[in-house]
């Protein structure tokens, strides 16, 4: 599958359902000397969590083992303690 194909799926997380918009609008994170997936970085607001405030100058972050299926349409990922960290930048 090319990366082009992934970008056009929503991410989803698993355990509430909540969505966090498409792989395109992430940054990809890779180790430059093998070429694999580190992980993604979103910024903070591209999360739609209701209710919540937003921060500024914040990324969040899921690592590549989190995500769990790649569906036709979408990426599902089970949180985790490292899932989601807040980065300062």
């Amino acid at each position: 599958m090319l990366l082009s194909e992934l970008a056009e799926k929503e991410l989803i997380e698993m355990n509430n359902g909540v969505r966090y918009g498409f792989l395109a609008e992430t940054e990809c994170i890779f180790d430059a000397k093998t070429g694999k997936i580190i992980g993604f970085e979103m910024p903070a607001q591209m999360v739609k969590m209701p209710f919540q405030k937003k921060k500024g100058g914040m990324v969040k972050y899921i690592p590549w083992e989190e995500i769990r299926l790649i569906g036709e349409d979408r990426i599902l990922f089970h949180k985790t303690t490292s899932t989601l960290k807040q980065i300062e930048r």
